[in-house]
Formats: structure tokens, sequence, C-alpha cells
């Protein structure tokens, strides 16, 4: 009886035990359960997503970047196929050896294989890096033959910029590198950056406009394995290519000025007087810009470098030149803003006396007696060293501002210098020292601390031409098919007669016997041209050399003779473009600088004539058409 006491205890110890034991098992599997209800129905939809991006990535696919054309639709940068190599390292026992055998196809410096192998140490093995671009036809072909021969080494077609016309836009137009990491650093957030092979504008309007230039990323869908590596493309969005961007240039007139200037080291603007669109831009010499994509060798580099003529310096934006002679218009500008009278007369013998120093005439006999008119034609300095006198510096510098000198213009290329121009507190400011009356004597002549760019140049002669208005350059019509909106010059504070009285000096120089260019007037009825020579003086004469008779500059090494500048504006009767025109060394305005602006102005006006004349209706040959060119 105790024992079945004893078993019937146990018994319902036992089943108690059991029922705790499966309640705990039945609430375990209900917990189970309903965490999978739970991920299974509830959460399906989130990790189905999940699952799928595992399975799939999404890569961005770098856009075709823009067009750059001039006003006429010429292309003037543009891309082009890169026929290429690419190595997956995963793909290959040996990289250096790999590398070795490809060498013999393609050459592969030693600083190129340097880069590869830090490119390849950085990427994951299963991706490709471009180990060898640029290459030629014949070369992608050996590529592809020996294809077996080279574990790892596949043949690849990428896109890559391209430059038409090559040095005669490169300080316009610019170029593109590859993405450094100083650009990361910049611009941490934009994906483009970080992908292979991507460019970047570097200098000209590739840098103005790079981000319009891009355009918009596309994205292709591939789907992965657990590794990360390809299996198949699922979709591809080639993204939208970048914003086409229109130039003011027109590019037979910059063609035409490349040509016309290419033994020298010079530069040359031409621009519409009123709209201030920049016709012609030239910096020569210039470097090819399809190398920066190449890539320049350090020899060919060196040799840019060391080359005196500059080809890396963009001249015409960051070259500074005293202006010379050209600067008389502004000093007879001030001069009249002063209320000097035009007619009064200055007696030339070639030189002038100030205080116990000589200023002298570059005619040294001297030029008699001028008036304002002659004064500018004959370029004669005792005139304008004595206006200046009279006047000072102060009116002079600001007449200087007023017409667009001393400063920059928020131009479409970087790199502008604002140059100089000298007041009583700029000195005091600069050095320390006090202005003194004989550097207003030199000034006046521009010479002395006056420092301009060929750009601020052709900046003055506009707004001498349009009668006084603060026309600025431009060099960009349109960007993604908007055009730039062109606001009015406004009027400058000056009185249109005295602009007038010296557009009509500027004409004597080209158009009157005697004029310092009238050997280079342009003949052509209704195209003559206004100019002003300049030149200026790099080196100082002494007394010594004055009274033994002043070295001519052929005379002279190169690096020590005149530069030669010319100012200048046409038609006559109703002006359309100015230009100026600097040629480092050339030795006098009048000898080499104003033929050649001569010659270029020409070709502008009668490339204008011509467009003109081909957009008339049959039968309105003789009337002036009145749309807008271009």
């Amino acid at each position: 009886m105790a024992i079945d006491r004893r078993d019937n205890s146990r018994y319902k110890t036992f089943t108690r035990r059991a029922l705790i034991l499966g309640g705990a098992q039945t609430a375990a599997f209900a917990v189970l359960g309903g965490r999978m209800y739970y991920l299974q129905i509830m959460k399906t939809d989130e990790y189905r997503m999940l699952a799928e991006e595992n399975r799939v990535n999404v890569r961005l696919l770098a856009p075709l970047r823009g067009r750059i054309v001039d006003r006429f639709g010429t292309v003037l940068a543009s891309n082009r196929q890169n026929y290429r190599a690419v190595m997956v390292s995963e793909q290959t026992p040996d990289v250096e050896d790999t590398l070795h055998k490809l060498a013999r196809i393609v050459e592969i410096t030693p600083d190129a294989r340097k880069k590869i192998m830090r490119d390849i140490a950085r990427a994951p093995r299963f991706m490709p890096v471009v180990v060898a671009e640029n290459l030629t036809w014949e070369q992608f072909a050996q590529v592809n033959i020996n294809e077996p021969d080279l574990p790892g080494i596949q043949p690849d077609v990428g896109e890559t910029r391209h430059y038409p016309f090559s040095t005669e836009l490169a300080h316009v137009v610019g170029y593109v590198t590859p993405v450094y990491q100083r650009d990361l650093d910049k611009d941490p957030d934009e994906p483009l950056l970080k992908l292979p092979g991507f460019r970047i504008g570097k200098s000209g309007v590739e840098q103005k406009y790079d981000e319009p230039l891009r355009g918009i990323a596309g994205a292709s869908h591939v789907e992965v394995n657990a590794y990360g590596r390809v299996i198949r493309e699922l979709s591809k969005d080639t993204g939208k290519p970048g914003a086409e961007v229109v130039l003011t240039l027109d590019m037979e007139v910059q063609q035409f000025a490349c040509e016309r200037l290419k033994d020298e080291s010079a530069s040359a603007v031409v621009m519409d007087i009123h709209t201030g669109e920049v016709i012609s831009f030239v910096s020569t010499p210039a470097f090819d810009p399809n190398q920066f994509n190449i890539g320049y060798g350090a020899a060919a580099y060196k040799a840019l470098l060391d080359n005196p003529y500059l080809p890396l310096t963009n001249k015409a934006l960051a070259g500074l030149y005293p202006p010379g002679s050209t600067f008389k218009t502004v000093t007879a500008l001030a001069a009249l803003q002063a209320g000097i009278d035009p007619n009064k007369t200055v007696h030339c013998n070639g030189k002038y006396a100030f205080g116990n120093h000589l200023f002298h005439c570059w005619k040294k006999e001297g030029h008699g007696n001028m008036n304002m008119h002659d004064g500018i034609k004959h370029s004669c300095d005792v005139y304008f060293y004595d206006v200046a006198r009279r006047i000072g510096i102060d009116a002079i510098e600001k007449v200087a501002k007023d017409f667009g000198l001393g400063q920059t213009y928020d131009f479409d290329i970087s790199g502008e210098k604002q140059g100089i121009v000298p007041s009583r507190a700029w000195k005091r400011a600069v050095t320390g020292e006090s202005w003194q009356q004989g550097e207003t004597l030199i000034s006046g002549i521009g010479q002395g601390f006056l420092l301009t760019t060929p750009l601020q140049l052709a900046v003055l002669a506009s707004r001498i031409a349009n009668g006084g208005y603060a026309v600025t350059p431009r060099l960009t019509r349109a960007i993604g098919g908007t055009l730039l909106p062109v606001p009015p010059a406004p009027k400058i504070d000056v009185d249109p007669e005295w602009v007038k009285i010296v557009q009509g000096g500027m004409n004597g120089v080209s158009n009157e016997p005697g004029g310092t260019a009238y050997r280079s007037r342009i003949t052509e009825v209704g195209m003559e041209l206004a100019g002003k020579t300049g030149s200026a003086q790099v080196r100082r004469i002494s007394m010594a050399e004055r009274q033994g008779g002043v070295r001519k500059n052929d005379a002279l090494e190169w690096r020590l003779r005149d530069h030669a500048l010319f100012i200048c504006f046409a038609p006559v009767a109703n002006p359309q473009y100015a230009m100026s025109l600097v040629i480092e060394h050339g030795g006098s305005g009048s000898g080499a600088a104003a033929p050649a602006a001569r010659d270029i102005m020409l070709k502008a006006l009668t490339r204008s004539a011509a467009r003109q004349q081909a957009s008339l209706p049959h039968g309105h040959a003789g009337h002036k058409h009145d749309e807008e060119e271009g």
C-alpha cells in the first residue's frame, strides 16, 4: 500500500513535470512559430528587398561629357573612343610578369607601372584596372590577338576627351585630367569622382563649366555572387550626357589669328564692342591639351617649362605688360575731362625738361608743335608728358579704371590678372613712399608702374569704340540650349564728344599719312580701322647710351627688345569689333604688332560681312542685314 502511494506520487510528479516541459516546449514552438510568421509573413517585403540588394548591385556609369562648340556649331571639344587594356588581378598568377609581356605591345613607362601597381593594390582583385589607354587600332588589335598569352588582360573600349584644334584652343577650352585625392577632398560627396577613369576639367572652359559638362550619371544593375563578382547585367541606364556649351568664338578667325602669330610669343583678343562677345582669344605658343589625356612625358613637359616663349602661360589673360603708347588714349581722355583744350599745342624738340631731369621722346629730333590729335597720331611723348604733368596721376587713374584697366571681369576662364593702375594711395600702400611728379610723366606715356593684360587693352579699345559704354568681355553664348543673358553696358561718366576726339586721333594713326600705323592700314573701302601703336620698354636706357645712340631692337638679344603693342577698332564709320595685340619683345608696335592686327581684324570683318551677305534674301544684297550674327 505504501508502495502504491509512492508510485502514485511519482506518477503525479512525472505528469506535472511532463506538463511543465510540454508547456515550455509548446511556448517555445509558439514563440518560434510567431517569429517565423513575423519574419516570413509580416517582414517578407523588407527581407526580400535586402536579399535582392545582396544579389543585385547598382553601379554608377559615367555619362558622356558635353560638347563645346563655337558660335556656328564647329566642335571644339568632344568625346572619342578610347581603346584600352584593363587587368583583373585575380585572373593572373603574376601581375608583374603580365605587365612585362604587355609592355612588348604597348609602352609602359616606369612611372606608369608604379601607378598601375598602386591602383591594383587599392582595388578589389576582381575589379578591372586600366593599365593602358589611348591605344592605336594596331596596338588594340595586337592586345586582342595576344590575349591568350596575357592572363588577366582584357581589351576594352571607353570614352576619352578629344580636342580637334589642339594648340589653337589650348588656353581657351582647356583640358581634363583624372581625379586626384585633392579633388575628392574638395567634393567628397560626389560619387562620379570615385568612378575609375573619370575626368574633370582642370583649366579653361572645361574647368569653368565642369559641372554642367559632366552630365547625370547612369546606372547598371548587375547580379553578383557572395564574393561580389559580377554574374550578369540585369538592366542598364546610360544616364544623361553633359550640357553642350556654346562659345562666342568664331573658329575660322581663331585659326587665322593663331597661324598669323604662330612664330611669336604673342597674344590677341578680338571682341564685339557692343555685346562684349569675344570672337578670337589667342595666346601663342601653346601646348597640346590632348597630351594631358595620354600623359605628358617628363622630357616633353620639361621642354614646355623651359621654353622662353612660355607656352603654358595664357598671355591674353595673365600676361602683364606696360601698355606703352596705347595708354596715351587714356591720358588724352583724362586731359579732356580735366579741361585741357585739345587744340592747344605743345612744342616737341625731342626732350622734356622737368626739374633736373630730361624726359625723352621716341623721336630724337622731335615732332614740332603738337595738338591732341597730332599727339595721338604721331605718338608724341613730349605732348603727353606735358598734359600728364598738368592733370596729375589721380585724374589719369580714374579714367584708366573707368575704361577697364586695373580690374578683372569675372571672365569665363580662370587666372585673370588685375594689373596695376598706380595712384598716390597705391604707392603709399605698396611701397610706403610718396608719389613723385616725375612718375606721373612716365605714367602718361604708359610706362612706370602701369601693367595691363591684353584682355584689358581689348576692353579699353571697345569702350573707346562704342562711345564710352562699360562693355565687359564674355566667352559663352549658351549652356544646354539656354542663351545666357547679355545685360546692357552702363554709360561711363564721360562726354561722348571727348571720346570722338580720341577716336579721331586713332583714325589719324592708321589712315592719315604720317600716322604711326599708316603703313598697316586697311585699304578695303568700308572696313578701315582706327588704332594706336605702342612699344613697351623692358630695359633701362642709360644716359651714355642715349648720347652714343640708342641701340636698335634688332641689335639686342630677344629678351631685351621692346614689347610691341597695338589696339584698334573697325570699321571706323560704324565700329563693330575692337582688338588688342601684344608681341613679346616684338620691337615696335608699328613694325610688328600693327601689321598682324590689321590682318586679323580684316579677317574678322570679311568673315562677318560674308555671313551677313549669305543671310540676305535674294534681291536685297544692297541692304545691310540687321539681325544678330550667328
